[in-house]
């Protein structure tokens, strides 16, 4: 069965796409770590092209000045 699925996987992909070099759970530790990722509609994103212009624009709308946040 183990050979069954990885033969059925290997048709799946492309041959241009090739993880045999690849190392698993690279970026594991990261990823636990959290993201807090937000995605802008597009008339938003026109005006704001970076995160440090967004920040900036949330943290004078909650009267907040210091990126120290108290807990």
């Amino acid at each position: 069965m183990k050979n069954a699925k990885a033969k059925s996987r290997g048709r799946d992909l492309l041959p241009e796409y090739d993880f045999s070099h690849g190392v698993r759970g690279k970026y594991s530790r990261r990823f636990a770590e959290g993201t807090n990722l937000v995605k802008l509609e597009p008339d938003v994103a026109k005006v704001f092209r970076d995160s440090a212009s967004v920040n900036r624009a949330l943290r004078r709308l909650v009267g907040r000045t210091s990126r120290k946040r108290a807990v």
